[in-house]
């Protein structure tokens, strides 16, 4: 699992791989769990506070851009 730090390093494009599977990897947990094959339900948590990160990530990206080119158009 990423630690915030280690994601600031990514790139956009790793970041966005990221988010897929770890979105995939939420979708087959969730899956396990409806059939009662999930053994470990802490899973469930971890991989949406991933999600979370990569998410939290990419959107302070966003707003760091968003200032860059307001300040640019002065």
């Amino acid at each position: 699992m990423a630690k915030a730090k280690a994601l600031a390093d990514l790139g956009d494009t790793d970041l966005i791989e990221q988010l897929a599977d770890h979105k995939e990897s939420l979708f087959n947990l969730r899956f396990q769990f409806a059939t009662g094959q999930l053994e470990d339900s802490a899973a469930l948590k971890a991989v949406k506070k991933e999600i979370a990160r990569v998410l939290t990530e990419l959107r302070a990206r966003e707003i760091a851009d968003a200032e860059a080119l307001e300040n640019s158009n002065g």
